[in-house]
């Protein structure tokens, strides 16, 4: 059995299903170069981890050969949908919908493309569901195509296979107040992640940079859904080079965020965090990782 600090990834993600708790992420080692898969770690108390197993490996078929990033998996009609980064030579970096019948089976691709726009540079790709049961694929367009990165959210087809309608820019990464960028107008957006907190709550988690520290930030929606205006809140969640970041409730039904911890490989772990809803941001049990 592995501790989380035994485990190198970047990304992490974690599933809650049937009482386990399934644990995916990057692969720490050569995540920055050429790649091959995805793994996942199981638990039942989120203190001891299996060895991992492999849930996706390329083919000599698959179009990408490099830079497998940020792998997360949801339960949708009955099936389990990995939404993953991939890129590859002469191609953009594009989010990939996967497809298997079980958390820890062999995922296969749903298409034979990215979903996200053939010609943005995008990365981080995950599923929200409205309250009328519309799918929406959350994603990154790159800062290293725009400049000043976004958070985009597109409609898709209920079987998740095609884009419903075009990107929705949400909001840029140069819009919070503690956005500093890079000093020639750069401005990075990572991972979001929502969570529905009641009818008229809805929050995203996101990462980006500021005074060149890696941190975890919160938006929240004025409308409850994903077309409202988005607030960014005035503090970061973390400010300690901690980030990309997911929310879950484990099994006694508390709120727990679950990032990577420090940012620069090759240290990089999984660390798990309590959370609160508080004065309409999100507030996490300890500051410093």
């Amino acid at each position: 059995m592995k501790k989380l600090t035994d485990i190198h990834i970047r990304d992490p993600f974690i599933l809650v299903d049937s009482g386990k708790y399934y644990l995916y992420g990057t692969r720490g080692e050569g995540c920055w170069d050429t790649c091959s898969g995805f793994d996942v770690y199981v638990s039942t108390d989120l203190i001891n981890w299996s060895d991992p197993v492999s849930v996706f490996e390329k083919n000599e078929d698959f179009w990408a050969d490099r830079q497998y990033w940020a792998p997360e998996v949801h339960r949708y009609h009955g099936r389990y949908y990995m939404f993953a980064s991939f890129c590859g030579e002469g191609r953009h970096r594009g989010t990939q919908i996967l497809v298997a019948d079980t958390p820890d089976g062999c995922f296969t691709p749903l298409t034979k493309t990215p979903i996200t726009p053939a010609d943005w540079d995008c990365l981080d790709g995950t599923l929200y569901i409205s309250k009328d049961g519309t799918p929406y694929i959350v994603f990154c367009h790159e800062w290293v195509q725009i400049g000043d990165g976004e958070i985009a959210a597109m409609r898709l087809t209920d079987d998740l296979c095609l884009p419903a309608a075009e990107p929705v820019i949400l909001f840029h990464g140069s819009e919070p107040v503690w956005a500093s960028g890079d000093g020639c107008g750069n401005y990075i957006t990572d991972g979001p992640f929502l969570l529905r907190y009641s009818d008229r709550e809805l929050y995203m988690i996101w990462s980006s940079y500021c005074d060149s520290r890696y941190v975890l930030a919160c938006a929240v929606s004025d409308s409850g859904e994903i077309d409202g205006k988005w607030r960014q809140c005035e503090d970061v969640l973390f400010s300690e080079d901690a980030g990309h970041g997911m929310l879950f409730y484990d099994k006694n039904n508390v709120l727990k965020l679950v990032v990577h911890a420090p940012n620069n490989s090759p240290c990089e772990r999984p660390k798990l965090i309590d959370v609160q809803i508080s004065n309409g941001c999100l507030t996490a049990a300890e500051q410093k990782l």
